[in-house]
């Protein structure tokens, strides 16, 4: 019997370890290696259902006013039975304070390349061919260079190949960040005898947003919260040049269960507010010469500021001016699983449910604002239920501005 009881006991112990182990494996990965707090204010961990303690070195605990900007310090996390997770850092930032938008604008960019949105086969003596195919090209491939000349521009991958006389031309393309390189033959078409690489490509996008916030230190802007990727491929386009311009929006297509809504507007004057410099995975930014709402200006939160609540959200659902609607954040996350999806809010404004169902897109870069503080920015619909969406961290939008 007693035999039994300890065989019990040291599987029950075993198993116990194990999923510490693993608990603590897991959360290494997910949590970040750095935090933030405001100079002289006070840290503490991001709300989150798992427990997690920390002890900062150098402090008597971790509610401590931190003054010096600047100044790292280490943290050491920690589950409650005392298993580390791991040694992170605290940085100490300036309070910087920014005007959250809401107000919609036009989006006109050029990629960096063509980027590959289809292939198509060619009918050539009876039979099929495809030449970037057989080259190793796919949808998705950004062509960079044709015979060491620069393409921008859909007609320049038309120019170079009809001129090539069925020569094999070598080409530069970039794959999941990576640059790669082929030699492609194009094949002269039955129908005109002209010269074809059997695949099509786009040089360019529009559309409409909303901007998060405008920082007047800088003349800089953030807006989408996720990246502007190509209707085909969904793949990130590469920002060559670009131009925020001015968008009245002038009518909305409600959403509902399973259907995601949309802003509807209108490209009215074309006049052009801003330039823009970067499309990436966390929004689309560039510079203003001055700021696109007439907001009062309000200090950034840190992620670990965030919490589960009340908040209110900026948008413009008609004309050019944004309203503030109620909204309320029912989780924040703990780890750094999505960049984009760091906080899921629903939508509590009776007004706003009435005119749009909820979230719609176009509404993407909606500033989320918190205990007076800008925490986020709208980015993504739920589409089974739009009066629920995600959002994500402020703090990782300034990353990525930085």
């Amino acid at each position: 019997m007693a035999k039994r009881i300890f065989c019990f006991t040291a599987a029950v112990i075993t198993v116990t370890m194990l999923f510490v182990l693993a608990a603590v494996i897991t959360l290494d990965m997910l949590l970040p290696d750095r935090y933030y707090v405001a100079q002289g204010e006070e840290f503490s961990l991001p709300e989150s259902s798992i427990k997690i303690k920390a002890a900062i070195s150098a402090q008597n605990g971790v509610s401590q006013c931190f003054e010096s900007a600047g100044s790292q310090y280490p943290i050491k996390l920690s589950l409650p039975c005392g298993a580390v997770i791991k040694t992170a850092s605290v940085e100490v930032v300036r309070r910087d304070m920014v005007i959250p938008a809401g107000t919609p604008f036009g989006i006109k960019m050029f990629t960096d390349g063509v980027m590959v949105v289809g292939l198509s086969d060619l009918d050539i003596d009876g039979k099929t061919i495809n030449p970037a195919k057989t080259a190793g090209i796919k949808t998705g491939d950004v062509i960079m260079t044709i015979d060491g000349q620069k393409v921008n521009f859909n007609e320049d991958v038309g120019e170079i190949v009809s001129k090539c006389g069925g020569k094999a031309v070598d080409i530069t393309f970039m794959r999941d960040g990576e640059v790669k390189s082929t030699t492609l033959i194009p094949q002269k078409a039955d129908d005109d005898g002209g010269y074809r690489a059997g695949m099509w490509v786009r040089d360019s996008s529009a559309g409409i947003g909303t901007m998060t916030y405008f920082d007047p230190k800088k003349n800089t802007f953030a807006g989408l919260g996720h990246a502007i990727c190509d209707v085909d491929t969904g793949e990130l386009m590469p920002l060559s040049t670009g131009e925020a311009v001015d968008v009245t929006i002038t009518g909305v297509t409600r959403g509902s269960s399973g259907f995601p809504g949309e802003l509807r507007g209108a490209f009215t004057t074309g006049r052009v507010i801003g330039e823009l410099k970067a499309n990436n995975e966390t929004g689309i930014y560039g510079y203003c010469k001055t700021s696109p709402a007439q907001n009062e200006p309000i200090p950034l939160a840190t992620r670990s500021e965030v919490h589960t609540g009340p908040a209110q959200i900026y948008s413009t659902v008609s004309g050019i001016r944004p309203q503030s609607f109620d909204v309320f954040i029912e989780r924040v996350a703990v780890a750094e699983t999505a960049s984009t999806k760091n906080m899921v809010i629903k939508v509590t404004d009776p007004e706003l449910i009435e005119i749009t169902g909820g979230i719609v897109q176009g509404m993407s870069g909606s500033p989320i604002i918190q205990d007076g503080k800008l925490v986020g920015a709208v980015t993504h619909v739920f589409v089974n239920d739009p009066t629920k969406g995600y959002g994500i961290f402020i703090e990782n939008m300034l990353d990525a501005a930085g």
